[in-house]
């Protein structure tokens, strides 16, 4: 983690594409995780007989688990993942494909010379055109591994590789987080309904260098709660990316969207950040989106990402089973927008646009 931090704070952190897996504390497992049922396991010790559960109802009118509190949307529930897929042999692939090293973030940031930025506007500019595809593919109907596939396509048939793809054991090209999910959403059988919203994390490597972004998309008629959350997160982003600049302390990005988020009362995603990018995907600084006292400031060719993530209800999550889908506690709608951008003398240049 970035230089700086203590190490509670430390602890507390994910880069906004580091799993649980990762920084896990066993105190902070989720009741799924710690009272989960496996079929054929000997250990059937949990599993409640009719009448014990029939009393359990009784004394707690259980409420149905699939629905979402003041609201008709059901939660989200998992699909089914199909196969790995393949990437041509003669693109070029991040280190960390083929390692068996943990992933983290990178001491020191990225800072690049004048060839260094030019790699990083192909890779930035490809991310966005892929994004921009993503987001035509989005109606009620489509399944996320449909959405995975396109864009897996797309990234190699530009010569690139799809950065999540085995970046720690992600499973996909792509990130795919519906309603409720705050981020890391693995693509899944599972069809876009009428009045969702998806947010699709798109990161490519390009001839060495990482290109992120992502953006949170309507899926049909989406209800005017929703269309606000959306709305506000994007403000969120493009505020923050307007106060960049060398010099500026990076504690000033957590404001600027905290200052913003306080006055429609969003909540604010803490447990997941910025980071710094270019030849590695995740390296320092640490880019808190909340206000903060954290140390630091930008420098001249500096590149990193800015991804704020806001609820409309809890900023507490729950990480499913498959140790990468991050879901707000209560089932309340997150939406995110993310860009990569590089200080420029006079602020800084948004890296993955079009």
């Amino acid at each position: 983690m970035t230089s700086g931090v203590s190490p509670q704070l430390q602890m507390s952190l994910k880069s906004s594409f580091i799993g649980d897996r990762f920084l896990r504390c066993s105190r902070h497992q989720s009741l799924p995780q710690l009272f989960r049922f496996n079929p054929g396991s000997k250990h059937v010790s949990m599993q409640l007989s009719r009448t014990l559960s029939g009393l359990t109802n009784l004394f707690f009118k259980r409420r149905n688990v699939d629905e979402v509190p003041n609201s008709k949307r059901k939660r989200l529930r998992p699909g089914k993942v199909s196969p790995l897929r393949q990437v041509p042999k003669h693109i070029l692939r991040p280190p960390y494909v083929d390692s068996m090293v943990p992933a983290g973030i990178v001491s020191g940031p990225q800072v690049h010379d004048k060839k260094g930025i030019e790699c990083m506007r192909a890779s930035g500019r490809l991310a966005a055109q892929v994004l921009q595809y993503a987001g035509t593919l989005v109606q009620p109907g489509i399944t996320t591994d449909e959405i995975d596939q396109a864009v897996h396509q797309m990234i190699v048939d530009n010569g690139a590789y799809p950065s999540p793809l085995g970046y720690g054991g992600f499973p996909k090209s792509v990130c795919t987080s519906v309603n409720e999910c705050i981020c890391h959403g693995i693509p899944d059988s599972r069809p876009l309904e009428d009045g969702d919203i998806i947010n699709i994390d798109v990161t490519v490597y390009l001839n060495g260098y990482h290109g992120d972004t992502s953006a949170t998309f309507y899926c049909g008629g989406v209800d005017d709660e929703a269309k606000k959350l959306v709305q506000i997160t994007k403000e969120c982003l493009d505020k923050a990316i307007s106060i960049c600049a060398p010099g500026v302390e990076f504690k000033t990005i957590g404001k600027t969207i905290h200052d913003h988020a306080d006055k429609y009362r969003y909540g604010v995603v803490r447990d997941f950040v910025g980071h710094g990018i270019g030849r590695v995907f995740h390296a320092d600084p640490v880019v808190l989106h909340y206000r903060n006292n954290g140390s630091g400031r930008m420098v001249l060719n500096q590149t990193f990402t800015i991804e704020p993530m806001l609820t409309i209800g809890s900023v507490n999550h729950v990480t499913w089973n498959d140790d990468w889908t991050i879901v707000t506690k209560d089932g309340s709608l997150s939406a995110q927008f993310e860009h990569t951008i590089l200080i420029t003398p006079d602020g800084a240049e948004i890296m993955t646009q079009c």
